[in-house]
């Protein structure tokens, strides 16, 4: 097995295509209360962080917490609603991840978002019980603090060089970075591959089935090229 033992995974963008509601439900809830709008690459470049911390990027004027609790709940009431159908899976996650499964490692999932949105959305995917660990934005500190990755590493008795981060964030890398663990980064998801290859991913992969390919070969202590 690779030495990775314990595979962390952001969940939006990266195991799940939630992008574009994201970004439509961030635009609902600005709407609501006539703030100016923000453009796609704006929005995408706070997916990672928690939803408290992206209003206060977007909007570093909105000082008053009652208006930022009202965004809060403005945003996840459409988000919600646009997932009474459950977002779907990129291709090849759920077969990537139960042969990760069979292969003996440990998988968690570190999150941006809050604990009854996972909870939602895992059981949606029938995977209540199907990670190790989970943790969310609103339990320990967000991204890219590296406590919610050493929480983790606590809880499977594991050491920073036996993880690894996966994530389609610079929040997703920089949280690995802080905490010693190596990352892979997701050019499909919310941000610019540029931007991911500035904080010294392992890996950028197109697509999520290049992990496992590559968690099945002998692993150099060299970055890797993009995989293209």
């Amino acid at each position: 097995m690779s030495r990775y033992e314990l595979l962390i995974f952001d969940w939006d963008g990266t195991l799940v295509d939630s992008i574009g509601r994201i970004v439509e439900s961030v635009r609902v809830a600005a709407r609501a209360f006539d703030l100016p709008p923000r453009d796609d690459v704006s929005i995408k470049a706070i997916i990672g962080l928690a939803l408290t911390d992206a209003i206060s990027t977007l909007y570093p004027h909105i000082d008053d917490p009652v208006l930022i609790d009202e965004f809060r709940r403005r945003y996840s009431e459409h988000y919600l609603a646009l997932e009474a159908q459950p977002s779907a899976l990129y291709p090849g996650v759920a077969s990537a991840l139960q042969e990760f499964r069979e292969r003996g490692h440990l998988l968690a999932v570190a999150t941006g978002k809050g604990r009854k949105g996972l909870d939602r959305v895992l059981a949606g995917q029938g995977w209540t019980e199907f990670f190790d660990v989970t943790r969310c934005a609103d339990e320990t500190a967000g991204k890219p603090d590296p406590l919610m990755i050493e929480e983790i590493l606590a809880h499977c008795d594991m050491r920073p060089e036996q993880a690894l981060m996966i994530g389609d964030s610079v929040f997703d890398l920089q949280m690995a970075q802080r905490a010693g663990v190596d990352s892979v980064a997701v050019a499909y998801g919310a941000q610019p591959v540029e931007k991911l290859q500035a904080h010294g991913p392992r890996l950028v992969i197109n697509r999520f089935a290049e992990l496992a390919t590559w968690l099945g070969e002998p692993q150099s202590t060299e970055v890797n090229e993009h995989v293209g």
